[in-house]
Order: C-alpha cells, then sequence, then structure tokens
C-alpha cells in the first residue's frame, strides 16, 4: 500500500513538473510552481525558512521521503531503475553495499564550500534540481546552447548507467541534497524495521533495495541512505519488515559497516548476469539518450527561414562587458548568487530572451540577449516560476520602472551611414519612448537622421536592439547594468 502511495505522489509531482516546463504561462502558475518551490536547494538560496523547517521535519518524522516523491531527478532514476528491472531475471538484482563515505561526504563538503563562495558552476552541475531541468529542456529541445546540452547529456548518461545497474547510486553517492537529508534520516522516527524473529533470510528484500541499505545477513538497515522507496515492504513474504517507529535493539540495528561480500555473489562487472545488465541492453539504451539529446541540440542550431524560401541572416550577440539579467533580479551579482541554473524561466520565456550562458564563470546560469526577441514589458512570466528568488516577482507596471541595462547606437553600423536612407525603425518600435531621431548633420536639421537614446528612459528591454534591420550585428545594442534601478 505505502509503495503504491508512493508511486502515485511521485507520478504526480513528475507531471507537474514537466508541464511547468512546457506549458505557457499566462498568469500565475501556482499551484503548479509550488512543486519548484519545495526543492531544498532554492528554498534555501531562497531563504524560505518554512519550507526549509517543513522538508526537514517531514525527513525527521518519515526518512527520506523527499528523494522519492518531490525530486524530479530521484523519480527519473525509479524510472529507468524499474525499466532495467523489467528484463527477464532482472527483478531482484541488487546487493548491500558498503557507504561510500570518502566520496559521499567530500562532494558535499565541495558543494558547501561552492555554495558560500558563489561558485556557481559546481552549484549547478550538482544541484538534483537543476540537472533535471537541464536533462528535460534540453530534450525537448527548449535549450539553444551547445555546452548546456552537452552538459545535460553527459549528467543523463551517467545517471542512466547508475541507475540501470544500481539504482540510486547517484542519490546515495553524489548528490549533496541526499547526504544532507541523511543525516536527518539516521534519526526518522518512521522507517522500515526488521524483525529479526520473523526474518528467514530469504535475502528478497535487500535484492530489491535500489538503496543498497539492506543486509540481511547482519540484519542492518542504513537509513542515512534508505529513501523509502518501500519496496523492501511488498518483497518480504514473511511479514518481517514493517514500516513502523518501534526501537527494539534485537530489531532494529544501526550501522556504516557492512560485512564482506558473500561467496556466490556476483563480482561487479560481470556481464549478461543476473544481477548485471548486458552491454547489448546498455549500449542500445544509452544510445536513445545520446540521440535524443543530440537531436534536440541540432535541431535547436538550425538556422531560421523566411516562409520556408529564403535563409535569413541571423544576429550575432554583440560583446557585452555586463551580462543582462531580468527584470526582478536587481543586480547581476543576486542573480548569479541565488541562481541554481534549472533552465525553468528559460524554458518560461515566451520571446527567447532568456538563454544559459556560454561563459565558464557563469557556465548554465540564464542570461538575457536579443537576437530572437525582447523583453515585453507585458511579461513577467520568468518572475513567476524561479524558485530561488533570483528573479523576485513584479508586474508590469514595475517592470517598466526598473532599468536592467542602456542602449547605444553604433553609428557605423546604421543604416543611416551605410545606406543614406533614414530608417528610424528602433525609435519607432521602443516601448518607453526613450529613442529620439536627431539629424545627422546638425547643420542639416532636414537632412538625414539618426537614433539618439535618452539614458534616463532606456530601461534595456532590447525592442531596439532585436528590430534593428542591421546584420549580423544590430547598430543598437544594450549593456547590462551591475545594479538595476528602479524609478
Amino acid at each position: 500500500m505505502l509503495r503504491k502511495l508512493r508511486i502515485l505522489l511521485a507520478t504526480l509531482v513528475m507531471a507537474v513538473v514537466i508541464v511547468l516546463f512546457v506549458a505557457p504561462w499566462e498568469g500565475d502558475p501556482w499551484p503548479l510552481g509550488f512543486i519548484s518551490e519545495w526543492q531544498l536547494v532554492p528554498a534555501i538560496l531562497a531563504g524560505n525558512l518554512l519550507i526549509i523547517g517543513i522538508l526537514a521535519l517531514i525527513t525527521i518524522l518519515f526518512g527520506r521521503l523527499y528523494c522519492s516523491v518531490i525530486c524530479p531527478l530521484g523519480i527519473l532514476q525509479d524510472v529507468i531503475s524499474w525499466l532495467s528491472g523489467l528484463r527477464k531475471g532482472k527483478k531482484l538484482r541488487f546487493t548491500p553495499s558498503k557507504e561510500m563515505t570518502w566520496l559521499r561526504y567530500g562532494v558535499f563538503v565541495l558543494f558547501v564550500a561552492a555554495l558560500i563562495a558563489g561558485v556557481s558552476v559546481v552549484v549547478a552541475l550538482l544541484e538534483p534540481y537543476s540537472a533535471f531541468g537541464r536533462i528535460f529542456a534540453s530534450a525537448t529541445g527548449q535549450i539553444i546552447t551547445i555546452s548546456t546540452c552537452v552538459v545535460a547529456g553527459a549528467t543523463l548518461i551517467i545517471i542512466a548507467i547508475l541507475s540501470w545497474k544500481n539504482g540510486r547510486t547517484w542519490c546515495n553517492t553524489i548528490c549533496p541534497v541526499g547526504t544532507t537529508l541523511g543525516f536527518l534520516s539516521r534519526f526518522a522516527i518512521f522507517r522500515p524495521v526488521i524483525n529479526a524473529s520473523k526474518c528467514k533470510d530469504c535475502h528478497a528484500c535487500e535484492k530489491k533495495c535500489k538503496a543498497s541499505c539492506i543486509d540481511i545477513a547482519a540484519k542492518k538497515i542504513d537509513y542515512s541512505r534508505c529513501v523509502d522507496c518501500f519496496d523492501c515492504l511488498d518483497s518480504c513474504k514473511f511479514g518481517a519488515l514493517k514500516y513502523s517507529s518501534e526501537r527494539e535493539a534485537e530489531d532494529v540495528r544501526i550501522s556504516r559497516h557492512w560485512l564482506p561480500k558473500r561467496e556466490g555473489t556476483h563480482e561487479v562487472g560481470r556481464t549478461g548476469d543476473a544481477e548485471h545488465p548486458s552491454p547489448t541492453t546498455r549500449r542500445a539504451f544509452l544510445s536513445a539518450g545520446l540521440l535524443a539529446i543530440g537531436g534536440a541540440a541540432m535541431h535547436a542550431q538550425s538556422k531560421k527561414v523566411d516562409g520556408g524560401f529564403a535563409a535569413i541572416e541571423g544576429k550575432k550577440a554583440p560583446e557585452r562587458s555586463i551580462p543582462i539579467t531580468p527584470f526582478g533580479s536587481g543586480s547581476v551579482k543576486d542573480f548569479y548568487r541565488k541562481c541554481t541554473a534549472c533552465q525553468l524561466c528559460v524554458s518560461a520565456c515566451p520571446n527567447d530572451v532568456l538563454r544559459p550562458s556560454t561563459s565558464l564563470e557563469h557556465l548554465m546560469q540564464p542570461e538575457m540577449s536579443y537576437e530572437n526577441g525582447y523583453c515585453r514589458p507585458e511579461c513577467t512570466d520568468c518572475s513567476k516560476v524561479c524558485p530561488s528568488d533570483a528573479i523576485l516577482p513584479l508586474t508590469p507596471a514595475e517592470k517598466t520602472h526598473e532599468k536592467i541595462g542602456l542602449a547605444r547606437v553604433d553609428r557605423e553600423l546604421c543604416v543611416v551611414s551605410r545606406d543614406g536612407v533614414n530608417c528610424g525603425n528602433c525609435a519607432r518600435h521602443c516601448p518607453v519612448g526613450a529613442i529620439r531621431m536627431v539629424p545627422l548633420d546638425v547643420s542639416d536639421p532636414h537632412g538625414l537622421r539618426i537614433p539618439a537614446v535618452d539614458e534616463s528612459r532606456c530601461i534595456g528591454c532590447g525592442a531596439c536592439e532585436y528590430l534593428c534591420p542591421s546584420r549580423p550585428y544590430s547598430a543598437i545594442t544594450v549593456n547590462g547594468l551591475h545594479v538595476h534601478i528602479k524609478d
């Protein structure tokens, strides 16, 4: 019963997360966005003490339910492991393993140090919700930068191999969230309990344990690694396992030390046996994943065409000395300090303005650029879905009174200077009236006119840059502001 309930809740959560990434939003996405706010690291970065406290309480009461029900990357691992178990003779394929303490806590210390020091690349790579976001956004073609697609593809391959072979290895050796919750789940009030007097040493439960944390020979369960999947409960035919708050010494023994591998068990690395997938099956699975990621990347890089006839020369992003970060982010520093690169804002952006950065300093974290669109004053979709408060909620009225950048004109690229014709496209389409046309020659007020930017009115939305007919670089471009200015 508990296993079925866990599967139902996990399915609902995964469905909500997928809809949150693919659905266009008009209005507030809550309660769908509620799931993203309940991810642990984004909640920590947002300073949401209520959610942090509730997640900690849930873990102390019931163990690591978060990993099985709330975390989409954990659910993805369960799906891959389940597919692996569908193969003939593979339903009971896990064995108890030692806790890889040096790796588990080494990664945790690295993650915490990176979080404190603001090394965003490390945080983005290891944070589970962000890792899932990149994988899903890449697979659906919502990410257009090759570097991010490559990272997402590599992450998927590693997770797929580990899940296919050993279930929740990623959660219990790499994931810093799993390690964090493991500190608390050791003391969980409700957890799987072994009744030694009823146990027949059939080992069915440990062969179903995807966390490899049950050793029936020693009657031990490592609760720091148990993810509360409840598969062990359904596998026991003798009633020796139950989800309980009992603490009898002879029934429940918590240990991080395991006995040597028993004779007769299969060695790691054997292929085609009852516990490890064959190379052919594994290669087929991984090849399909690679083709999906590669196809999405190639599709995203394809050129635009006009009506299917003539190829249009695409625009290139100009060199920006200061990156442009979204309205509501406050400053470049605040945005990149809180952002976990989950790609949710990239997926939500209807104007294709947000895309993952390719710079090493902010790799995979979103930045704004205006080759494919501009940030429309009435759109606040990214601020509605950000789970870490890297982008704070704001209204369209507030947005038009916030400056995130300033436009500047390159007269050498302007069609007035190049072709000798009046254009004025940027001035006509500026939503805040920050651009006016002035005489190219002040002594000839009726001659050619060029754009001039009123810096007191420009908000950095990028309409002028996007709509400028100059190719491949726009004659008017926007540079970011380190600290955003609110009128």
